[in-house]
């Protein structure tokens, strides 16, 4: 009977070792995938947006923000301050320290309750990459399981690497070196030994200890770590004594981004290219200037307030304003503002919205006439006309009697001075005189699209966006080739180590001689012309005004030798800005604005534009004038060359 019930206890005692066997192998086989995903990290990172000069100005992320740091780069004292806090004994155990676990039971038993932990590092990676924090038998022995593996697989510096930089920290920030940048706006490798034991402390409670919100909780847990790293003589007495009287500077933001809408940009033309554009840890690097966008962002709000006291009939919440500023050599942009709040309208004004330019576009159809054989002193007629729109029914046409802005008209007058006054009748004239079907070939020549088939052409009855429009500008203020506008400069995947560049591309559309005639042109325009409000002492400036009917739209193009700037200011509903709100009388001062401070900031600008070979001088009618070989002088006058 004994002999059979001893068989019958072997029996079950085979059974209950085989079943826990098989439960083993199941547990371990149903971590294969936890253990790989440790072992071959790969976590989502924060694409990094820095300005021309390496400055970080904004950081985005889809999940998670993380900066990742490799070992080599993670300071020593930051190893010494976690393992010190979280696992003495790192270095010497396999993933489970088993002496630490019979301790920690002997100390539960005692309290009755559970006072003391016994995770390893290893063991809490594994934790906050895979398994959830549910206290179940299951849960520890895959833990367990897992950490082993690791352990077996990856260096003790490896493990480090990837424990520092997946904890969470609060604040949405994963990893130290995010959390330091964080809440310290400084780079890991700049942390006092305080500001590190502050960041060790969080996570236990990353809430609880939040330096933000709990700072004298956050200090004392801080304190506590470093008078355990005291005891274990990892610091020296004075070290001790400087860290604990430490209170350090805690920011409750990790930064704030001062170029929002040229940051949005950047990200709508990189993320067709890069759909992992918010999780592989890129750094991009953009055109603009910190200095100069700062401005670009004052200039906006600046002349906002201008023009509702100028027009107190204005709603502050329809009024709205945009600027680009670009290097017009390299097409590097500068600075870009889309609109005057960012935090109340996200919606770019310079990329996504197309506004009419308004008589900003009239460079543009002079410059076809200088290229054909006119000549800046060339007459036109500056002559009322009416135009007869057809209806299919006869008694319901109507009659387009287009005016200019003075309500007058001159007679013959110059093309200079046409273009100076921005005399609209003279301008309906010239396009007639060259044609419409040539004027239009030619325009879109120059690169624009989908244009009026009619002469409201020479009123700029054309929806462009700011973007493009500036690509155009280039035509003059690049001397006659146009220059490819964009604003990411390079980027970089530190993992992988790739450098992708940008290259500046240009288009090639006229002789330089040609396009310095406008640029001549457009310079009277700011001396003496509708665009006089834009006028900086010191440096010379082209540009041209723009208004719209009704004066919905109010624009200045203008450009210095090596920048070059568009100012828009309308209503988001396209209402009218008010009575003679013009481009000269809104925006223009806008520009001479930001030129008065833009030469404090940026002295080495270029003041004077220079007079390419090819372009000569003479005498008519007592007045100097300018004459290429495409653009000779006028035949039905005598003229004096001047050497």
């Amino acid at each position: 009977m004994f002999k059979k019930i001893f068989t019958f206890f072997l029996i079950l005692i085979f059974l209950g070792l085989l079943a826990g066997i098989g439960y083993f192998i199941y547990l371990y086989n149903s971590t294969r995938f936890a253990s790989e995903k440790i072992i071959y990290y790969n976590p989502p990172l924060s694409a990094k947006f820095y300005d021309r000069n390496g400055k970080l100005i904004a950081v985005k992320y889809k999940n998670e923000n993380r900066f990742y740091v490799k070992y080599k780069d993670i300071p020593g004292r930051v190893i010494e301050t976690l393992i010190a806090t979280e696992d003495t004994s790192f270095f010497e155990h396999d993933g489970i320290n088993f002496n630490a676990i019979l301790r920690a039971l002997i100390k539960d038993i005692k309290a009755g309750k559970k006072v003391e932990g016994a995770s390893t590092i290893t063991q809490q990676l594994v934790r906050n990459i895979y398994l959830n924090r549910k206290k179940t038998i299951q849960r520890k022995l895959k833990e367990m399981i897992i950490s082993l593996k690791v352990e077996h697989f990856l260096t003790k510096e490896q493990i480090l690497e990837r424990y520092l930089n997946q904890i969470y920290l609060g604040h949405g920030y994963y990893g130290i070196a995010t959390a330091a940048f964080g809440y310290f706006h400084k780079n890991l490798k700049d942390l006092s030994l305080k500001e590190i034991a502050m960041l060790i402390a969080l996570p236990k409670g990353p809430s609880l200890f939040d330096p933000t919100r709990h700072y004298e909780l956050n200090i004392k847990r801080a304190n506590n770590i470093l008078k355990r790293m005291y005891l274990l003589g990892w610091i020296s007495p004075d070290e001790y004594k400087k860290a604990i009287l430490e209170r350090p500077k805690v920011y409750k933001k990790m930064l704030t981004n001062v170029a929002p809408y040229a940051v949005d940009t950047a990200i709508m033309r990189l993320l067709p290219k890069y759909p992992d554009l918010f999780t592989k840890g890129y750094n991009i690097y953009l055109t603009i200037d910190l200095p100069t966008q700062k401005l670009a962002n004052k200039t906006i709000k600046w002349n906002q307030q201008r023009l509702l006291k100028l027009n107190p009939d204005l709603n502050a919440s329809l009024l709205n304003g945009a600027m680009i500023t670009i290097n017009q050599q390299s097409g590097e942009v500068l600075a870009l503002v889309g609109g005057t709040d960012y935090n109340l309208s996200k919606f770019n004004r310079v990329i996504q919205s197309k506004r009419s330019v308004g008589s900003a576009i009239k460079p543009f159809i002079y410059q076809i006439a200088l290229n054909i054989g006119y000549n800046p002193a060339s007459k036109i007629p500056d002559i009322s006309r009416t135009f007869k729109i057809p209806s299919n029914t006869p008694d319901e046409d109507k009659y387009w009697k287009p005016k200019n802005y003075e309500k007058n008209t001159l007679g013959l007058i110059t093309l200079r001075e046409a273009l100076v006054h921005s005399r609209n009748l003279a301008t309906i004239n010239l396009v007639m005189s060259m044609g419409l079907d040539t004027v239009l070939r030619e325009m879109y020549n120059f690169g624009f699209d989908k244009l009026p088939n009619n002469l409201s052409i020479a009123l700029g009855s054309v929806g462009i966006n700011m973007w493009k429009f500036s690509e155009l500008y280039t035509l003059f203020s690049n001397y006659g080739t146009e220059s490819k506008v964009h604003i990411v400069k390079k980027i970089e995947i530190p993992k992988e180590d790739i450098v992708i560049t940008t290259e500046p591309k240009y288009q090639y559309i006229e002789p330089d001689y040609q396009a310095y005639l406008m640029i001549n042109i457009l310079e009277d325009v700011v001396k003496k012309g509708t665009g006089r409000k834009a006028k900086v002492k010191d440096i010379e400036i082209a540009g041209k005004t723009g208004t719209t009917n009704d004066f919905r739209d109010a624009w200045f193009c203008g450009f210095t030798p090596n920048t070059q700037t568009l100012i828009w200011f309308g209503n988001d509903d396209s209402s009218s800005l008010g009575k003679r709100m013009s481009g000269g009388r809104v925006s223009a001062p806008a520009f001479a604005y930001f030129y008065k401070n833009l030469l404090t900031i940026h002295p080495e600008l270029i003041r004077h534009f220079k007079i390419p070979k090819g372009v000569k001088t003479y005498v008519i009618n007592g007045q100097k004038e300018l004459f290429t070989i495409k653009s000779p002088p006028p035949k039905q006058k005598i003229y004096t060359p001047v050497f």
